[in-house]
């Protein structure tokens, strides 16, 4: 049976939360693998994403997967973030280099981790945790080649990552090539597709262009000349996701990850439809 687990961002006002702890009430019944919950450009959001975890932690029975970065942060500094984790019952990571916070090149800090893998080794000597890490399978913006990324990504594996999740795509060739790059490179850990159910398409074109990930021309057309008409829109994603979740699924893709931007409705129904987690029964 497919496994799924959601994204979620910390929210940055009283009414975002409410917003958040709505959709995290919406798709709690669903039962999850687990709950991510991001940590922004720069660390920006460690407060917030720690408070955010520790509410998951006591007032859900969801399991929540904690992301860290160790960009623009001394190892000390992020040492500190595991520390407060590891007090508040975490036992899943997501570790990440992360953005700048002016979102330009990466650049280490002097006295910090220089990036992904010595994050994973890391958290692996440290031990007591789940350790997650991303996967792009149409390449990093920063990275030379997508062979690059597939050495990077075993070189995580190496240092103590036990899974992946993806980038989301728009375009479910993408992941099925990938898979097969993968499995011809040898790497045999989980590996979660990515799906971003939204309504918003001019958002999400924008964090696709941040990100890497290629827009399909179809799925531009079906979008145009939609922007005030919210409710059409609504129908194309949910048409769009549940024709690329089942695409995956026939293709023997046991777990899929969505990306929610705090939104439950969208992903809810895809659930439902396609009878995943607890939707099952």
């Amino acid at each position: 049976m497919t496994s799924i687990s959601f994204e979620f961002f910390p929210p940055k006002s009283e009414a975002a939360g409410e917003k958040l702890w709505q959709a995290i009430g919406r798709l709690a019944p669903l039962r999850p693998d687990f709950v991510s919950v991001t940590y922004g450009a720069g660390g920006s959001t460690r407060d917030r994403t720690h408070q955010c975890v520790k509410r998951i932690i006591d007032e859900t029975d969801l399991k929540p997967a904690a992301h860290l970065t160790c960009v623009a942060a001394s190892k000390t500094d992020v040492d500190s973030v595991v520390d407060d984790y590891a007090a508040a019952g975490v036992q899943h990571i997501v570790a990440l280099r992360g953005d700048m916070p002016d979102m330009g090149a990466f650049q280490p800090h002097a006295e910090g981790y220089d990036g992904s893998v010595a994050l994973v080794a890391a958290l692996a000597k440290r031990g007591g945790f789940d350790i997650t890490v991303s996967a792009y399978p149409e390449k990093h913006p920063e990275s030379a080649s997508l062979d690059a990324d597939i050495d990077l990504l075993k070189a995580k594996i190496d240092a103590g990552a036990t899974r992946a999740i993806t980038q989301f795509v728009f375009d479910t060739e993408a992941h099925l090539r990938f898979r097969d790059r993968l499995a011809a490179a040898g790497i045999t850990i989980p590996v979660i597709a990515g799906i971003m159910p939204t309504t918003n398409f001019a958002g999400a074109k924008r964090m696709a262009e941040a990100c890497g990930a290629h827009v399909p021309q179809w799925l531009a057309d079906a979008y145009e000349g939609l922007e005030e008409d919210a409710d059409t829109r609504k129908h194309i994603a949910a048409a769009v996701a549940i024709d690329q979740c089942r695409k995956l699924i026939d293709e023997g893709f046991e777990n899929l990850h969505f990306y929610t931007l705090n939104q439950a409705d969208l992903t809810f129904a895809v659930c439902r439809i396609l009878k995943l987690g607890a939707a099952a029964y």
